[in-house]
């Protein structure tokens, strides 16, 4: 009779799997800290795109202001802090989303490409990205919704300035008393509008974006490997990710900026309700602004994700490439292990 404990090989495929769970988790630290990067960096273009497409509910004029006119609208009126008007939120949403986007898609694109083969390749990506994207909409909605209600407001001087009628709400100081005013005014309803036409947006800019991204790399890998043989060489990963990340999300905002125009104006207007739902709204705005109306704010809006999304992929890329490596290349030590043989009743170990 012989006692051996577990050998060598079941050790090691315990210990990848650890690993391969601890990498996971790291997916959705970096997704994290990429996500927070990205909107802090680029939330003054951000509240610009806000400022645009909210014109028609804050003025109730046509003649609205370009991009140009709104840069010194706000400069004027509120300096350099108008720019940065609910940036907290702004930030507390995209820690969420990053996380969850870079967590998920991880480990959803493995399971899908394992589970169900038919749908891997892009398929998979898209899938993996919008179910992240989804999962981070719990916390990123009310985000965005007290974010850009204070982008609008701008400084208590200039919200002080809009006329009576067209003030739908009370002056935010900060996220906290935001958040409460609106759960007081309007209840979770309030902290939620717009939840599916920003899900409406998201789930197919985030499927979009991945898998632009995805393929784009896959193009790139073949560009390389064809004009560039030479293994020695090789491309930053941080850099392959800003540029390919920043086109991605280009591409995805321009497909998906009359989606973001109507998620807008659902969370800006109030209790004051001018659009009765999604398709009220898509009705209002096309009959009465045309196809300029749904892509208004286009401009900004993919001046913004261009750079966010170029910043969060490199942001990925280097932390995966400066703090997953150390444990990619790790080596699982063997383990000794001990058998009694029967015959010579000897002790022997089994290296």
């Amino acid at each position: 009779m012989a006692v051996q404990s577990p050998s060598s090989s079941d050790t090691q495929a315990s210990s990848y799997k650890d690993h391969d769970q601890f990498f996971v988790w790291r997916e959705f630290v970096w997704g994290a800290i990429a996500g927070a990067f990205g909107e802090g960096m680029m939330h003054p273009i951000d509240t610009i795109k806000t400022r645009i497409q909210s014109q028609a509910i804050l003025s109730g004029s046509q003649n609205q202001k370009s991009i140009l006119q709104m840069v010194r609208t706000v400069w004027v009126a509120d300096g350099l802090k108008g720019f940065y008007r609910g940036i907290a939120p702004g930030i507390t949403g995209s820690l969420a989303t990053g996380a969850t986007y870079f967590g998920v898609i991880e480990s959803t694109k493995k399971w899908i490409e394992d589970s169900h083969p038919g749908l891997g390749g892009y398929w998979s990506h898209f899938i993996a990205g919008a179910l992240g994207d989804t999962l981070g909409s719990v916390v990123y909605v009310p985000c965005e919704v007290m974010k850009q209600r204070m982008q609008v407001q701008g400084t208590s001087a200039s919200w002080s300035s809009v006329k009576p009628g067209m003030q739908m709400y009370g002056y935010y100081t900060g996220m906290f008393q935001a958040g409460c005013s609106i759960w007081k005014e309007q209840g979770p309803k309030g902290l939620y509008a717009g939840y599916w036409s920003t899900l409406a947006r998201d789930v197919p800019f985030a499927g979009l974006m991945v898998m632009f991204y995805e393929a784009m790399k896959n193009v790139t890998e073949y560009g390389k490997q064809k004009w560039i043989p030479d293994t020695n060489y090789q491309v930053n990963s941080s850099m392959e990710g800003f540029l390919l990340g920043g086109l991605a999300g280009g591409f995805s905002a321009y497909l998906t900026t009359p989606l973001d125009v109507i998620k807008t104006r659902l969370q800006v207007q109030g209790s004051t309700t001018r659009y009765n739902g999604w398709f009220d709204a898509i009705r209002n705005v096309w009959m009465a602004e045309g196809t300029n109306g749904l892509f208004k704010g286009s401009v900004p809006r993919i001046a913004w994700y261009i750079p966010a999304s170029a910043l969060t992929f490199m942001a990925v890329e280097f932390l995966r490439e400066h703090f997953n490596d150390g444990l990619n290349n790790g080596k699982v030590p063997r383990v000794a292990s001990l058998s009694v043989d029967k015959k010579g009743s000897s002790l022997q170990e089994v290296v």
